[in-house]
Order: structure tokens, then C-alpha cells, then sequence
């Protein structure tokens, strides 16, 4: 294994860890919408955007268990999203992840209330007392991820995103689309990560240029994945874009476009890190790691 992968194994496993803990028990009332919960967040996916809160804290020194919280919060505004989008009223799919859907595996209802507990959950734990020495930090914190999974993020982007099926967009209205819909927790989670370490200036800076042109790099790679990668590899149901009509950078681009854009964006986002030095490696290494991913 490379020194990366051993990094990104061991923050994986630290991640899963907080979430474990974060999580209420089965045990716990009301026991079904717990183990539901639990279902939708533990044992799978990247974690792309909580290891993205830790290279980017690493930067700044940031304290790791309060770093562990952020990343974890991020986790839970992603599982959360993952909930709802999979619903009928939205994309509707059943798998994800390799497993049933929530609502498939569950009942819809369940799938709502699972999605809106961890919300509420992810911000419990960016705002619990004595998480940061600065608490006006937290603060800062609990708003970034209100606008982040909001209607001017995440939400929003979605919103768009059901707007625009069957309609020829443009590229720049394509990149509005995704700067919300999938670029906006990835930038959030690099920022939570600044500011758990209490970033200022100039590398701050650096790092929201970066985690914009990976945010987009992400979905281009992903419109990329859902046209050529099988329902195995990705563990959700394969070119489910096309068929449901919708505009991706595959579709207005073509492939080898795309690929070029992706390739583009990588080079912004190295470009940006050049003033944090070292520092930033295991950023320069996840934009690697994104941009060569196969699901």
C-alpha cells in the first residue's frame, strides 16, 4: 500500500469510528428509525468529503477530534442527501451502495424521518459545547453547513437539477447547477476543516479555490462513471442519467471533453495549493485519488 492509501485506510477507519459513536443505538427509541439511520451511514462509501475536512485541518494544525466531529457532520449532510435523492419523488433508485436504498429496504416514510435525523444530527455535533476553544468558530462552522446543504447548496442545486431534465443546457448553466448541487458540502467540507484549525489569509484562500474546481471535478467524473462504469462497479444503477434524460457534461460535451474538463480542473485545483507547500499533500493526493477513481 502507498503512504496514501495507509493514511486514507486509517482516517476512514477513525471516521467510521466517530460515526459509530455519533449515532444513537438500536437499542435506543425509537429503536426502528435508529437502526435505519445506522443502515444508511455505516460500512460504506468514500468518505470523500470527511477525508477532505482532515487533509484540509492537517493544513492548519486543527486538533483531530474536533476535526473527527466536522467530518463526521459533513458524512451525516451527505448520507442525509443520499436518503432523499434516492426517494420516488426524486431520482428513484433502489441501491445504493452496493445494498437497498432506505425506502426499499425500509418504507418511505422511514427514509424521510432517516434523512431529516441525520441533518439534525450532523449539526448537533458541529455545535456541541466545548468542541473548539473558540466557540464564535463553531458558530461559523454550524452556518457554512446551513448554506452548504441549503437552498443556496445542496438543495438548491438539487432543485435545479429536477428543473433542467430533458432541457439542452449550456455548460456555464451545467457548472451552476453542480457548483450548488454536488460542490457545495465538498467546499464546506474543506472549509470546516480551515476553520477547525483556525485559518486565516491566504492559504484559506488557497484551499476554497482548490475545493472548487474539486468539487466540480467530482461531478464531472461522476456524469463520466455513470455513462461507462457497470451498476457493479458503482454499487448505484448505471447510466441512470441518460435514461432519465438529464444533462450531464457527457451528454453536452461527449466523453473524451469531459475527460479533458476533469484533467483541467485537477491542474486548478494542484494550481491553488502551490502557496500551503507540504502541507497541503494530502489534498494534492485526494484530488489524485478523485480524478482516477473507477466508482
Amino acid at each position: 500500500m502507498t503512504d496514501f492509501e495507509v493514511w486514507a485506510d486509517t482516517a476512514r477507519a477513525d471516521i467510521e469510528a466517530t460515526l459509530e459513536r455519533a449515532l444513537p443505538g438500536t437499542d435506543v427509541a425509537p429503536q426502528r428509525l435508529h437502526a435505519a439511520m445506522r443502515y444508511a451511514v455505516l460500512g460504506g462509501g468514500k468518505r470523500i468529503r470527511p477525508l477532505l475536512t482532515l487533509a484540509a485541518g492537517a493544513v492548519f494544525d486543527a486538533p483531530r477530534p474536533a476535526l473527527l466531529q466536522a467530518a463526521a457532520a459533513v458524512e451525516l449532510i451527505h448520507a442525509y442527501s443520499l436518503v432523499h435523492d434516492d426517494l420516488p419523488c426524486m431520482d428513484d433508485d433502489d441501491l445504493r451502495r452496493g445494498k437497498p436504498t432506505v425506502h426499499i429496504a425500509w418504507d418511505e416514510a422511514t427514509a424521510m424521518l432517516v434523512g431529516d435525523s441525520l441533518q439534525s444530527l450532523a449539526f448537533a455535533l458541529v455545535a456541541a459545547p466545548g468542541l473548539l476553544p473558540d466557540a464564535s468558530a463553531q458558530l461559523a462552522m454550524a452556518h457554512e453547513l446551513a448554506v452548504a446543504s441549503g437552498s443556496r447548496g445542496m438543495a438548491g442545486g438539487q432543485a435545479i437539477d429536477l428543473d433542467s431534465v430533458g432541457l439542452d443546457l449550456t455548460v456555464p448553466q451545467l457548472e451552476h447547477m453542480h457548483i450548488h448541487k454536488t460542490g457545495a458540502l465538498i467546499r464546506a467540507a474543506v472549509r470546516l476543516g480551515v476553520a477547525c484549525g483556525g485559518g486565516v489569509g491566504e492559504p484559506a484562500a488557497a484551499l476554497d479555490t482548490y475545493a472548487r474546481a474539486v468539487g466540480l471535478a467530482f461531478q464531472v467524473v461522476d456524469d463520466i462513471l455513470d455513462a461507462e462504469a457497470s451498476t457493479e462497479q458503482l454499487g448505484k444503477t448505471a447510466g441512470k442519467d441518460q435514461a432519465a434524460n438529464k444533462p450531464t457534461y457527457v451528454s453536452i460535451l461527449g466523453i473524451r471533453p469531459a475527460r479533458e474538463l476533469a484533467a483541467g480542473l485537477h491542474d486548478q485545483a494542484l494550481q491553488a495549493l502551490l502557496p500551503c507547500g507540504e502541507a497541503a499533500r494530502r489534498l494534492r493526493q485526494l484530488a489524485a485519488a478523485l480524478l482516477d477513481r473507477a466508482h
